[in-house]
């Protein structure tokens, strides 16, 4: 980490997106163009994003990416109070996770510093390891997709381009997903729940499926993330985790043990929402899907019962290539989704098992 005077040294700029394609780039600068981001929230609590690189100091040169959250809205001291606490728990977060400098996970995110200013923004300064979030990445494919069957361009494809195409789309998204699920895995493994995962929690190196070779994905967002030491859990809830620990006594976890299990298995519950969001939204033309009408075919209209699901998807041409993919490896990817969703918290697998899973592995493509 850095101090301020090294921090104040920093070259900034407005977060934007970088893209640049080449001559024959699945994207184009302006799909990119379309993922600039100003203002996202957490919470109640806004937040900015913005680019730097460090012009001083041993950490000259590299790209950085600031964390600016607003400390008060106008007439609500509470955002601002949320805000001071989301700030110092990502920090201690991040600390934690990066206590040992000989083993950082590769699929997490690296803090580099923090500071308050003097009208009390919080600032966080996080290493810029890519531009695009799942969410970007999902949206892009997803109207790309429409504007190339808008075109015609389906029809054109001979049989074997078709193919490739689909091919490393699914490359692409188990690439994400093993990428996050490793993040994920480090994290519980470290004592540490997420709580906040979904498609924006997930930073991506690049969004161009022929490069899915070299891509990297990272959890970032960890300002709700929940310290599951025994020694820590033992102080009771605090403003960030009160809403888990409830949500886990209804569940019938009390002890320790099983309210440890509990938020494991609730952040598995997280990982299984954002893989369900990965094999529908990048495989349907825009619109015909998204997070939220997801979850509630998910939730509300089947209930978990992803067989009764499948049977709802079979009858709907937009949705036919996301069940080809999760109908891989004789239904792999159902079987997998189904136990991560399970409604028992006690029959989710942890990370690990999932990572270890044939439609995980790629031992189905």
């Amino acid at each position: 980490m850095f101090g301020l005077e090294e921090l104040i040294r920093i070259s900034l700029n407005p977060f934007y997106s970088g893209f640049q394609p080449g001559p024959d780039a699945e994207y184009s600068l302006e799909d990119v163009g379309r993922l600039r981001v100003q203002d996202v929230g957490e919470g109640n609590v806004k937040i900015r994003l913005h680019e730097g690189i460090i012009t001083q100091g041993p950490l000259r040169g590299t790209p950085v990416i600031f964390k600016v959250k607003d400390n008060v809205y106008p007439g609500q001291r509470a955002a601002g109070i949320e805000a001071d606490v989301m700030a110092a728990n990502e920090l201690s977060a991040h600390a934690f996770l990066q206590s040992n400098a000989k083993d950082i996970s590769q699929n997490i995110q690296i803090l580099l510093g923090g500071f308050e200013t003097k009208t009390g923004e919080q600032w966080l300064a996080l290493r810029d390891d890519g531009k695009y979030s799942a969410a970007d990445y999902a949206k892009v494919s997803s109207e790309n997709l429409t504007k190339n069957r808008a075109l015609g361009v389906q029809k054109s494809w001979n049989p074997f381009e078709q193919e490739l195409t689909i091919k490393r789309k699914r490359e692409f998204v188990i690439k994400l997903l093993r990428g996050a699920m490793s993040g994920l895995a480090y994290m519980h493994d470290h004592d540490r729940l997420h709580q906040s995962l979904g498609p924006s929690s997930v930073v991506l190196n690049t969004i161009m499926e022929r490069d899915a070779a070299y891509l990297v994905s990272k959890l970032r967002d960890l300002a709700f993330s929940v310290d599951i030491r025994y020694s820590s859990m033992e102080k009771g809830p605090g403003i960030l985790d009160d809403g888990l620990w409830r949500r886990a006594s209804a569940a019938g976890a009390f002890t320790l043990m099983d309210k440890r299990a509990f938020g494991i298995s609730d952040d598995i519950y997280e990982a299984g929402l954002l893989f369900a969001y990965l094999a529908f939204v990048p495989f349907c033309e825009a619109g015909i899907m998204d997070c939220l009408s997801l979850q509630r075919l998910l939730e509300s209209t089947f209930q978990l019962d992803l067989k009764a699901m499948r049977e709802y998807c079979l009858a709907d041409d937009g949705l036919l290539e996301a069940v080809k993919f999760l109908d891989l490896g004789a239904g792999a990817g159902w079987e997998l989704l189904q136990v991560m969703l399970n409604p028992d918290f006690r029959k989710r697998p942890i990370a690990e098992a999932v990572l270890n899973h044939r439609f995980m592995t790629g031992a189905v493509l």
